[in-house]
């Protein structure tokens, strides 16, 4: 008997997910438990495997596409099952739910070919040029051209012009599929200095604008404009920034380095470790508001704010305070390696107690971070830049580091705020202060 295969819940936060790729086609035999598609989360790449065994008859999302929780996404039975009454039966179910009108048009052309228990293979996508071009009713009526957001990053990467493939998702739409066949082609490579991004023949919609292409949110960059949201308007946030000579703790990094060649350490690791050594003195940043309690936390798990192509993503580093510099740096590593191929697990993003943002290494003096609820504060670090300074009466150099922490005012008033820098500051300028 066929079923519906339905989107399932792969993160905690998870509301809705974009199918990254489908590991089985139309047609093929799926045992029970066998990973049949790569979903995008909010913040990870999970693999969802079937819960019976059968052959997988229908594909109703396609790669590039989002699906809510719970929405049917595909369907599974036996080989050669007629099916056409469950795929009207999702049809009607797109129809009460608010599920997209393309889905919902390509479902109805899709229940013509059931009726005649026919499939047909997606086709390879083909170089085109203008004049052969289909004129699709997406690049018909306004000019946009219609892609999902892993397409259109892929072709950047691998500088593909997406106006010569021609796109076998709803209504023209190119999706990843698409980008791979014609990278295995081999004919759709473009000249790297001609091609810096994206580019479309763009008809702009009002006279005299701009012409533009539009991209499906994703996941990850729908949690993060929620989250962020939910940050900046309901929670009483104020700011403290202090200047810190690195003179000292440049050198510390530099003994160090010679110590473990070839390994290295860097500046953001011995921030993190102090930072997590100056929590547990301030028991009140080490905190979070969670109706109506103050929580606090025993150790200092470090959220390391790392950047990666749809937004940003904190890793964690758990219990930083106990840990050693080439620990946390391993670490770090490991995590942010994870985070750009969007392989963390939910255990190792969600529930810090701290958060460090960086932008020194991209020469930022100073910023202010976003607090990621319901943590009580972030730090926001910016570079050491050489600076003239006066000392007993001499004009001197030092490296001075800005940084700014963001409080929730709820758990952390201002003088509070102001002793965790101090600290801070003391165990950075002066090292031997971390031994204390």
């Amino acid at each position: 008997m066929a079923n519906k295969i339905l989107m399932p819940k792969l993160s905690p936060t998870m509301e809705e997910g974009q199918i990254s790729s489908w590991v089985k086609e139309e047609g093929d035999a799926i045992e029970a438990n066998e990973t049949i598609a790569e979903v995008d989360t909010d913040k990870a790449t999970m693999e969802m495997t079937s819960l019976e065994a059968g052959t997988l008859l229908k594909i109703l999302v396609p790669a590039g596409e989002n699906a809510k929780l719970g929405q049917t996404i595909g369907i599974i039975g036996e080989e050669g099952e007629d099916f056409a009454d469950l795929l009207k039966e999702v049809e009607n179910e797109g129809s009460s739910n608010g599920a997209s009108a393309e889905p919902k048009e390509e479902a109805k052309e899709e229940t013509q070919e059931v009726k005649s228990e026919e499939s047909k293979p997606a086709e390879t996508p083909k170089l085109i040029t203008e004049e052969q071009k289909p004129k699709t009713e997406a690049q018909s009526t306004n000019g946009r051209l219609l892609v999902s957001p892993i397409a259109a990053r892929m072709a950047t990467e691998n500088g593909l012009d997406l106006r010569s493939i021609e796109g076998s998702g709803p209504n023209g739409r190119i999706i990843k599929r698409d980008i791979e066949k014609a990278l295995e082609s081999g004919q759709t490579q473009a000249d790297p200095a001609t091609v810096s991004a994206p580019t479309f023949d763009a008809a702009a919609e009002i006279q005299g604008a701009s012409a533009f292409r539009e991209e499906n949110t994703s996941p990850m960059r729908r949690t993060i404009a929620q989250r962020l949201g939910e940050s900046i308007g309901p929670i009483p946030t104020f700011y403290l920034t202090v200047e810190i000579e690195m003179d000292e703790t440049l050198k510390l990094r530099k003994q160090i380095n010679k110590s473990i060649a070839p390994d290295k350490i860097s500046v953001n690791d011995i921030i993190v470790k102090v930072a997590a050594m100056a929590l547990t003195k301030h028991q009140f940043v080490n905190a979070s508001y969670q109706d109506d309690k103050i929580r606090f936390y025993e150790d200092a798990d470090i959220g390391v704010a790392v950047a990666i192509d749809e937004g940003l993503i904190t890793p964690i580093v758990r219990g930083a305070n106990k840990k050693g510099f080439q620990q946390i740096s391993s670490e770090v590593k490991e995590l942010a390696e994870k985070a750009r191929n969007k392989k963390l697990q939910p255990e190792e993003y969600q529930g810090a107690t701290f958060s460090i943002s960086n932008l020194g290494m991209m020469g930022i003096k100073e910023f202010t971070a976003i607090i990621n609820p319901p943590e009580a504060a972030i730090l926001a670090v910016g570079t050491a830049t050489p600076t003239p300074v006066v000392r007993d009466g001499e004009i001197t150099t030092r490296s001075i580091m800005h940084v700014t922490m963001s409080c929730d005012h709820r758990v952390v008033d201002g003088a509070t705020g102001a002793r965790f820098l101090q600290t801070f500051k003391q165990m950075l300028e002066n090292p031997v202060m971390m031994l204390m």
